[in-house]
């Protein structure tokens, strides 16, 4: 079995070896927060490698077994190989989406907000299973989340929610969900018992190091405003303005920190959710060959922009809308199965930049 590109494991070993090295070297924890970000990316190579032997040799001996039945004209031993089969598909499956994983930042942690849209005291409600189905997939796949600003709403649910997610990958995963989720259900907030329609929109961004992007932050773009944080009364209220929101006037993204005690910490959170959001309006800017109502950052949260619905009445289906991939099983999925949604998204979206690649190179030939 051969393997090429993102999958060139003499390539992945030197990687490897190249971030033992450094992670060897004399002074290498006087930045904590990098050498932990070199520590997962050398995790993330390992893990790799570690899949490739596994599946090579899995593949290797199957084609042993199979050709020691033919010949010996045993087909139970053929039955038996033949049965193996679907689990090493499946692994190939896996390492063909991670392979669709090739962009420069894909290996970074994200950070998820999400805010509710139109609907009410509904959509506050469905923001907050959203967020518990996002800390659901995570939790599945070993990731660590943790608040950066959390706003309750007043009778239910959350007036937004924004968290960090650290594991391999994170952002390369979940920039799958980037946009508007759409819920239709029977509200438990409607004493008639009606059929509501509910919204709520998430934004993925990766976490960025300042100092590794080509994105610049002009101070005289900003204005950054400080505020009390929210707190439930008594000894948690916050005497002091920590909070942190910060507008950044040419495109007018607004992120806000409300976590930490130190004001300090809240703008360092927020200028990395800012970094990210500016991420990804360019990079959603030049993927052209998708559709514009999920590559606006300003987005309308409500009817015809959702890229997925989930539908508990009249019955149970969820629908992604940009992949047409369907499932019943609405449980499973609120409860963090996303995987089948998150793996076609990303085969089509490699499919298509493939394709626009071709063209673009056609017309330059041209």
């Amino acid at each position: 079995m051969r393997w090429g590109g993102t999958f060139d494991v003499d390539n992945l070993r030197r990687q490897f070896s190249e971030l033992t090295e450094r992670s060897s070297a004399e002074g290498f924890w006087d930045d904590p927060e990098r050498a932990q970000a070199l520590l997962r990316e050398r995790s993330a190579v390992e893990d790799t490698i570690s899949k490739l032997d596994k599946l090579t040799s899995s593949a290797k001996d199957l084609a042993d077994l199979l050709d020691m039945a033919v010949s010996e004209n045993d087909e139970g031993m053929v039955s038996e190989v033949t049965a193996q089969i679907p689990e090493i598909e499946k692994g190939v499956r896996s390492m063909e989406v991670a392979r669709m994983l090739s962009g420069p930042e894909d290996r970074s942690d994200c950070i998820i907000t999400i805010h509710p849209g139109a609907g009410g005291v509904d959509s506050q409600d469905w923001a907050e299973m959203l967020m518990r189905m996002y800390m659901r997939w995570c939790e599945r796949r070993g990731f660590k989340t943790e608040l950066i600003d959390h706003q309750p709403g007043q009778d239910a649910g959350i007036k937004e929610v924004s968290f960090t997610v650290s594991g391999p990958y994170a952002y390369g995963f979940l920039r799958a969900e980037n946009g508007v989720h759409r819920l239709i259900r029977i509200s438990p907030f409607d004493a008639n018992a009606r059929r509501q329609t509910a919204f709520a929109a998430v934004f993925v961004v990766p976490d960025l190091d300042e100092e590794k992007t080509d994105i610049v932050i002009k101070p005289e773009d900003l204005e950054v405003d400080t505020f009390r944080s929210g707190g439930k009364g008594g000894q948690h209220v916050n005497k002091t303005e920590s909070a942190i929101r910060i507008t950044h006037i040419p495109t007018g993204i607004i992120v806000k920190c409300q976590a930490e005690r130190s004001q300090h910490k809240n703008r360092s959170s927020a200028m990395k959710m800012l970094l990210g959001r500016l991420y990804e309006k360019r990079r959603q800017e030049r993927e052209s060959s998708f559709d514009q109502t999920y590559a606006s950052d300003k987005m309308e949260i409500g009817f015809g922009s959702q890229i997925r619905t989930y539908t508990m009445a009249p019955y149970r289906l969820v629908k992604d809308e940009r992949t047409e991939i369907k499932v019943s099983n609405i449980d499973a999925v609120l409860d963090g199965d996303l995987d089948e949604f998150i793996e076609a998204y990303l085969l089509m979206a490699a499919a298509r930049t493939q394709k626009t690649d071709k063209s673009a190179s056609s017309s330059a030939a041209s």
